[in-house]
């Protein structure tokens, strides 16, 4: 079957070129628009108050001040849209500065790395570099919000189902080339990394209420005593005097006392859950306008509308309760907002917000990730068209690639290689000198058997695998903390691998100088122990050596091992590497080689 290349389609590069020429042509234009309002505001100003001075002495009309008033206000409106579509226009120009980056392999150091995700228990994710400066999760992380970044680093932390891995390449392909969505996506999303973090809005929105503002008896009392007061101001306003307001305040005193303390509890609770769900609401909003044909995307948009009101909606009317609240600030209004019981009145509709919708923000945010997780895997895919999407299938464990190469080694350096492992060749043993490329190898079948599993077009001109769980022993330390030599870091790490191919899935193991810590007699024997156990549990995989007697356990036919290895060659007393993959056991070392270029004598 031949491959499944993507298809470039609309040259990429060109049209993110056009478009930053665009945006900061549109900026500049934005910026001389910016200049020549502050100047106008200035000068509406300095008319304004000097036609005030005069209408003050008789000397003018005081229709000149008032209209340099009008004038100000509409310069003061017109600037903030100035500011504010400035703003837009730098997020799209940086926008389309760091896509320009990825492809020019200058993004290293740009993005977010994803620290935070390191975890040395895990299987693979540390060994692989998926986290950290350089890594994976930095190259692919286009996410605005933390929810978006905690639900990409999932995604590269465990691998998906065969049909959710077809399903998310048909997504990604089509939201990736939705390049006005991503554009908007990203500069809307400017605040939204820091602000909508999963973990607070979500305890926030199920935390226990207040008792006493979940009485619906209560609730109908103080509406009512609103109301009245709302009644009787209007009748002062006509006429009627200030007294039945003035009752009205002092009937609705009691019902103050006893609510402001929880009441205030609530409001003072809601400020930064509304302006986080704010922000999610507007990304989520932006993606629901999008026209989309693939069945997964419009999926995602049915959930997000909902059956009776949707996340959007819904978060409006939380933020329109915010900012009744701000009225009470206003020294003019705080008294009439005590006859109102206005602080009451709004914790009420707070509280009965969150009964009616907390429990489904979880569900609102783990949408939210899911959408600018595929962006990013969007993102990818169409920044690397040459890059081909796997094929995934049913059968026998294997991993099948041609021309594989490191995703993240710039590819004008990317030397590939032809990597099979199958019911024929279960193990491939690899050998070679010191820094011939052996750990390359072993990251570049990792990285791509998690970009493969992720929905993502991996670095190869073609690949088809089974479903397979990776494991790695690549970056195994010791830890002067927990007491642990490296030698029983690595042993402790072949445990769990041992243990991870006794899953569901066959294992794609990785080991990198097994068991090196330990004399040569005791390595052999304990290799060649495990390289057996895992072949029994149906695992197939690569392990490095420079121990060449190793190498032996290709002898046996019964194991379907491989000998394979890297070589290099002196030239003018340099080292010189070609990080071709070749037949067999290597022949000779360089460690002396290397040691006297570095000026150690030996």
């Amino acid at each position: 079957m031949p491959p499944r290349n993507l298809v470039a389609g609309p040259d990429i590069r060109t049209q993110y070129e056009a478009r930053l020429a665009a945006r900061r042509r549109l900026a500049e234009r934005l910026d001389r628009q910016e200049s020549l309002v502050a100047g106008g505001r200035l000068v509406c100003f300095v008319a304004g108050a000097v036609a005030l001075v005069a209408a003050l002495r008789g000397q003018t009309s005081p229709l000149w001040a008032a209209s340099a008033l009008v004038a100000f206000v509409a310069l003061v409106v017109r600037h903030r849209g100035l500011r504010d579509a400035s703003a837009l226009a730098r997020g799209s120009i940086d926008f389309y500065t760091r896509g320009l980056a990825r492809l020019d392999d200058a993004w290293v150091g740009t993005g977010t790395s994803g620290d935070r995700f390191h975890d040395a228990r895990h299987p693979y994710v540390d060994d692989l570099d998926l986290f950290g400066a350089g890594s994976l999760f930095e190259l692919l992380c286009t996410c605005r919000t933390r929810v978006g970044e905690d639900r990409l680093a999932a995604w590269l932390g465990a691998a998906a189902d065969p049909d959710e891995v077809v399903a998310r390449q048909g997504a990604a392909r089509e939201i990736g080339w939705a390049l006005d969505l991503r554009e908007d996506l990203s500069r809307l999303g400017d605040d939204a990394r820091a602000e909508v973090h999963d973990q607070p809005l979500v305890a926030w929105a199920t935390a226990p209420g207040e008792r006493l503002l979940a009485s619906r008896l209560l609730r109908g009392v103080t509406a009512i005593a609103g109301g009245a007061a709302g009644i009787a101001l209007a009748a002062w306003m006509g006429g009627a005097g200030p007294l039945p307001f003035l009752a009205t305040i002092c009937a609705a005193l009691p019902l103050h006392l006893a609510l402001h303390a929880r009441a205030m509890r609530v409001v003072r609770a809601v400020d930064t859950p509304a302006r986080s769900l704010g922000l999610a609401a507007t990304l989520l909003r932006r993606f629901g306008t999008e026209a989309f044909r693939d069945p997964t995307l419009l999926a995602l948009q049915r959930a997000l509308a909902g059956d009776d009101e949707g996340p959007v909606r819904a978060i409006r009317r939380l933020g329109r309760l915010v900012d009744l609240l701000d009225a009470q600030r206003n020294p003019l209004f705080a008294p009439f907002a005590l006859a109102l019981l206005w602080p009451a009145q709004i914790a009420f509709a707070i509280e009965h917000w969150r009964a009616r919708h907390g429990a489904r923000i979880a569900a609102w945010l783990a949408a939210l990730g899911d959408v600018e997780a595929l962006v990013a895997v969007g993102t990818y895919t169409v920044e690397h068209p040459d890059d081909a999407l796997p094929e995934i299938g049913q059968g026998t464990a294997a991993f099948q690639a041609e021309a594989l190469g490191h995703p993240l080694i710039p590819a004008a350096r990317c030397v590939r290689n032809d990597v099979r492992l199958d019911a024929k060749t279960r193990i491939l043993v690899v050998s070679g000198s010191n820094m011939s490329g052996k750990s390359t190898l072993l990251r570049a079948v990792g990285v791509n058997a998690v970009l493969a599993q992720l929905g993502a077009p991996v670095r190869a001109r073609a690949l088809r695998m089974t479903p397979l769980a990776v494991g790695a022993s690549i970056r195994t330390l010791d830890s002067l903390q927990d007491g642990r030599s490296r030698f029983y870091a690595e042993i402790e790490r072949l445990r769990l691998l041992v243990g991870r191919a006794e899953g569901p899935r066959p294992l794609l193991f990785l080991l990198d100088e097994i068991l090196h810590g330990t004399n040569s007699h005791d390595r052999r024997v304990g290799a060649e122990a495990v390289l057996r156990g895992l072949a029994r549990r149906g695992a197939v995989g690569l392990v490095t050596t420079h121990d060449l007697a190793l190498a032996v356990i290709a002898d046996d036919p019964a194991l379907g091992a491989r000998n394979v290895h890297f070589a290099d060659r002196l030239e003018h007393d340099r080292m010189v590497f070609d990080y071709r993959m070749q037949p067999g056991v290597v022949t000779h070392s360089n460690a002396l080689a290397l040691m006297r270029a570095v000026g150690l004598e030996v």
